[in-house]
């Protein structure tokens, strides 16, 4: 056996089957996963697009509906392409911290429009401002 088939300590610890995984458990992505987000992301932007500028659906509450959702699957793959978030990473704690802060943010829109629902409906007026009634 010659010294350069021996392998020491330092060097099994950092000798990895995935070559994208470093020695602290993060992935850091290949080329191939890259460019899958950067081609799903590019279509998630494109259609939408599309749908807007051909006005394709006519009614624009189901187009800011189908926008929303595309923009909702677009977070979830910059969430999973670039950012490398998953349940493995981190022991777990990086989803974590995304599905908390999704949570807060839902919490926090949720909340506001419906405040500012119901302060319209409570708090204006369903009179008309005519000079003559309000003698």
């Amino acid at each position: 056996m010659s010294t350069n088939d021996h392998v020491t300590p330092a060097q099994a610890a950092h000798a990895h089957p995935n070559p994208g995984v470093t020695g602290d458990g993060h992935s850091h992505g290949t080329r191939k996963s890259y460019l899958t987000g950067f081609v799903l992301s590019v279509i998630l932007t494109a259609i939408p697009f599309w749908l807007v500028m051909g006005n394709v659906i006519e009614d624009s509450m189901i187009t800011t509906l189908v926008i929303m959702a595309f923009g909702v699957a677009q977070i979830l793959v910059h969430m999973i392409y670039f950012l490398h978030m998953n349940t493995r990473s981190e022991g777990g704690w990086t989803m974590m911290a995304a599905i908390f802060t999704i949570i807060v943010v839902v919490i926090a829109l949720s909340g506001s429009l419906w405040v500012m629902y119901h302060l319209n409906t409570n708090m204006m007026p369903g009179h008309t401002m005519d000079p003559a009634t309000l003698m």
